[in-house]
């Protein structure tokens, strides 16, 4: 091939321009890119080993949720309330609630940015589990950390009978009621 039957018609100021074809090699590498790169997308099993990336994703979580269960593992009501009559599981509440909660639901309970905790009117149920679930979950719509991620087990149990303990008592500036009355 001579260097005129390379010469593209095409000139520019004077200029012409070979015609320079990629490498042979380069252009089989960039079309089985492109072949590969289909069959990766649609995930075909039997390119590589293994079930494919997207089985093998699915495999990694439920073996991690596996090793870490997300689940609050709630006391029962009988457990908790023994806990909340001992005055020392009370008095250890107290000192955890001083630390972390008075910010939101004032010394006293009475309530702040967070909801009154002294009354009969509770958001998310009344029952002294439903106190450990949300405590320990958190509710994140409305700003309440799930404390049972930073503090020990017993610590939230504690805090629980602390705030079970708050029922009935009298708070300086009471926060009006929220949520739904519930007796005890």
């Amino acid at each position: 091939m001579s260097d005129k039957d390379r010469l593209i018609e095409h000139e520019y100021d004077g200029i012409q321009e070979y015609d320079n074809p990629m490498p042979r090699w380069w252009v089989i590498a960039f079309w089985a890119t492109i072949v590969f790169s289909v069959a990766y997308a649609l995930n075909l099993g039997g390119i590589g080993t293994g079930p494919g990336r997207i089985a093998e994703y699915e495999t990694d979580m439920a073996a991690w949720r596996a090793a870490y269960p997300q689940e609050t593992p709630v006391l029962s009501a009988e457990a908790l309330l023994a806990v909340a009559a001992e005055p020392t599981s009370v008095a250890a509440g107290q000192a955890v609630y001083e630390v972390n909660c008075v910010a939101c639901h004032a010394a006293d309970g009475g309530g702040g940015i967070g909801p009154n905790l002294t009354d009969a009117f509770w958001i998310h149920g009344g029952a002294i589990t439903d106190l450990y679930v949300v405590i320990t979950e958190g509710v994140l719509a409305k700003g309440m950390p799930p404390w049972g991620r930073t503090l020990a087990a017993e610590d939230v149990a504690a805090v629980t009978s602390y705030v079970w303990s708050l029922y009935g008592t009298t708070p300086a500036a009471p926060k009006d009621p929220e949520g739904d009355p519930v007796e005890r």
